[in-house]
């Protein structure tokens, strides 16, 4: 069993990369298991390094028992959001003490835009090398979330071959670098 630790930054109800994230769950091997990232975390503050708040002590267990990392996030201003910083930061910590060191990655996003989120992963992509993350290259997944969904929220049909072999490669990338 592979277990991928999921990150949708947005908390949205009718979000597009929680539709994304989901698209992407479905064309996964067998074996492999999605587990989303709960993101209603406090405010990250470093005053609490000495005494995590419960769902932080989560956060960062969730990550540890993971084979990978996908990061899905919208683009808010040109980077990812605040609530996705937020839950890196929690797992993150203390200094010296991150979850995320060595973990095979992935970023993907969707956003309203034709640019598909372009540079909320450039940013995201910092900070994933920073935490020293093993973070795949290809395929890029800039997803428009206005046209790549119909009106149930189903991957349109000139989606789905690019979203299955996105899922496909991503899935080898967590086996070989476990």
């Amino acid at each position: 069993m592979t277990t991928i630790a999921v990150f949708v930054g947005s908390l949205r109800k009718e979000s597009f990369n929680l539709k994304l994230a989901k698209a992407i769950e479905n064309f996964m091997p067998e074996g492999v298991n999605f587990e989303y990232a709960d993101m209603n975390l406090p405010l990250y503050n470093q005053d609490l390094d000495g005494d995590f708040p419960a769902k932080a002590t989560e956060l960062k267990q969730l990550v540890e028992r993971a084979d990978g990392v996908l990061f899905v996030t919208p683009e808010y201003n040109r980077s990812f959001p605040g609530v996705l910083k937020n839950a890196i930061d929690w797992a993150s910590r203390p200094w010296g003490q991150s979850s995320f060191t060595g973990k095979p990655a992935a970023i993907v996003g969707a956003s309203m835009g034709a640019l598909g989120a372009t540079q909320a992963q450039a940013a995201l992509r910092n900070v994933a090398l920073f935490l020293d993350m093993k973070l795949m290259g290809q395929p890029e997944v800039y997803f428009n979330g206005t046209t790549g969904f119909d009106e149930q929220g189903k991957l349109v049909e000139g989606s789905v071959d690019f979203i299955r072999g996105f899922a496909q490669a991503f899935a080898k990338h967590v086996e070989a670098n476990r």
